[in-house]
């Protein structure tokens, strides 16, 4: 059996397709563990969320900021943006049961050594206290996600305190698991930042490049981070290398830590890029 770590899908689902065949995976051994961002900007969002669900108990998704924008569209919280392609997810006959589906991930993921996430975790976090937070904000989103989307945008509060309350605590939550890139040593986060990592003397730096970060002792599994390319180093795993972006889908078997297997991507033509 293997468990493959898929990077940011974005709704390519031929590109997920072509992967698979090239994995050679089998439901009968194989397990999926996707980072995130499983639709928008891509064409085939809709392909893409009844692939991955179709897989059941064979795959393993994280939301990333992507997907929950879709949700707080489709529960008419957020407007769609001119860069979104969800219309054809948006008026799908299977709609409800793939939203309702895609609802009830989760924002982090354990199992044995490894946490994945979709963007990262504040150096304060331990790799259970990121498991705990994201069952926070997962039992909000089950229990009211009309009043979650509603207070989910903006980027304050910048820095985690154990004394965060309501809509604060669940925005901070949110924010650092789905969009994260960069933070400072004492945990303040720019969640403005895109692209290569900031140069010194700029105190920003990639978060799971801080020092003594309480989750260092678990290999941490991501996304969210195309600039970056594939990233492995000790305890860290990341998987975001551009596909939608006409850059590369990639796989990477957890257990045997092999090369990574990618599958180049054609570039798409995306609504509303340059």
């Amino acid at each position: 059996m293997s468990r493959y770590a898929i990077g940011d899908l974005q709704g390519c689902d031929q590109e997920l397709r072509a992967l698979l065949k090239l994995l050679k995976f089998s439901p009968d051994r194989d397990r999926l563990w996707f980072v995130g961002d499983l639709v928008n900007r891509g064409p085939g969002s809709l392909e893409t969320l009844r692939l991955v669900r179709a897989l059941g108990d064979n795959a393993v998704v994280v939301l990333g900021n992507h997907d929950l924008h879709l949700l707080a569209v489709a529960h008419g919280v957020e407007r769609k943006r001119k860069s979104d392609t969800l219309d054809a997810l948006l008026c799908a006959p299977d709609r409800d049961a793939l939203l309702e589906w895609l609802g009830s991930r989760a924002l982090a993921h354990a199992e044995g050594p490894d946490l994945m996430v979709h963007a990262g975790l504040v150096p304060q976090w331990s790799a259970a206290q990121a498991l705990a937070l994201a069952r926070e904000v997962q039992a909000a989103l089950a229990r009211d996600p009309r009043a979650l989307f509603a207070h989910m945008y903006g980027n304050e509060p910048d820095r985690w305190r154990e004394d965060l309350k309501g809509e604060e605590r669940l925005r901070f939550v949110i924010n650092v698991l789905t969009r994260l890139r960069v933070c400072t040593t004492d945990g303040r986060v720019d969640l403005t930042m895109k692209g290569e990592p900031p140069a010194p003397p700029s105190p920003l730096r990639p978060w799971f490049e801080i020092e003594n970060r309480q989750s260092r002792d678990t290999r941490i599994i991501f996304g969210h981070w195309s600039a970056l390319g594939f990233v492995q180093r000790q305890g860290v795993l990341g998987l975001d290398t551009g596909c939608v972006w006409g850059g590369a889908l990639t796989a990477f078997d957890l257990d045997r830590e092999r090369a990574p297997i990618s599958l180049s991507c054609g570039a798409h033509q995306l609504v509303g890029a340059a």
